[in-house]
């Protein structure tokens, strides 16, 4: 008996030791997103104002001004991006999920895997290329086409994810009542999966809302409100690399409150996606 109890106090030992490890490695996890929303919050939470989501930016060298210019881009840019992509890997996913066996299929999935490892930069570059350069100027719909091209492989690899989760006896089900196959991954498949597909889109979109490389080979950045995607555009990221590097005091102020926001966005957008997802898990 006293064996018995030594053994059992000794996996007691064990397993109180791994779950303290186990909680040490989380808040390691943590801790750096609690160090800079901290960092953020000291150092740009008292520059956000109502002028400063209002007013277009003050000259330079001179206290006031806002970013509004900024906030106006990112939304034309990342909403055009966001018309680009998730179309484009919503379908591409279906496809990939409904017919798995297809040579177009195991080439999509490779492009898309290997367009995830791809670094934002070597994007920027490529659109630079292929798209500013042919133009033979800057513009937001360029910058736009490059967040499209990070956003496509995340939510095509989401979407068939998604999809693969559904039991086949479902589309035997609609298949079986006469539906064709493509009314039955369309209104059956998708539907089913509608709550899992925003939610990676939702995830895809704050990834790609805080991405500056792409930005500063295609849309360049602006000082002045411009809402025509052809032209050069401001945006938040932008903004903050612009205001970080300059020489002026009030800029890096800028600076700092630009990313507080930036970084509220995307810790918003990912919040709502998990929410999404908690919701959706008992009904999954």
């Amino acid at each position: 008996m006293g064996l018995i109890r030594d053994r059992r106090a000794w996996r007691r030992v064990r397993s109180n030791a791994m779950v303290v490890i186990m909680g040490a490695a989380v808040l390691l996890a943590v801790l750096p997103l609690v160090l800079i929303l901290a960092d953020l919050v000291i150092k740009g939470a008292s520059s956000l104002n109502f002028e400063f989501f209002t007013s277009m930016p003050a000259p330079a060298g001179e206290s006031g001004g806002g970013v509004a210019h900024a906030i106006v881009g990112t939304l034309i840019i990342v909403g055009i991006a966001s018309a680009i992509g998730l179309p484009v890997g919503i379908a591409a996913g279906i496809y990939c999920a409904e017919y798995p066996a297809s040579r177009i299929t195991w080439v999509t999935r490779f492009m898309a895997d290997v367009l995830n490892g791809t670094p934002s930069i070597v994007v920027g570059v490529f659109a630079w290329a292929w798209i500013v350069a042919t133009q033979k100027h800057f513009s937001g719909l360029a910058g736009s086409a490059a967040l499209a091209m990070l956003m496509i492989p995340m939510v095509l690899r989401t979407t068939e994810e998604m999809i693969r989760l559904v039991p086949n006896s479902l589309r035997e089900a609609a298949l079986a009542l006469g539906y064709p196959r493509w009314r039955t991954s369309l209104t059956i498949v998708l539907r089913t999966t509608l709550p899992g597909i925003i939610t990676g889109s939702l995830l895809a979109v704050a990834r790609i809302a805080g991405e500056t490389a792409p930005l500063l080979f295609t849309a360049l950045g602006s000082q002045y409100m411009i809402t025509n995607p052809n032209e050069p555009m401001a945006a938040l990221p932008l903004t903050v690399f612009t205001y970080a590097t300059g020489p002026f005091e009030e800029w890096h102020r800028f600076a700092w409150a630009a990313a507080l926001v930036l970084i509220l966005v995307v810790l918003a957008l990912s919040i709502g996606a998990r929410v999404a997802l908690s919701r959706r898990a008992p009904n999954g």
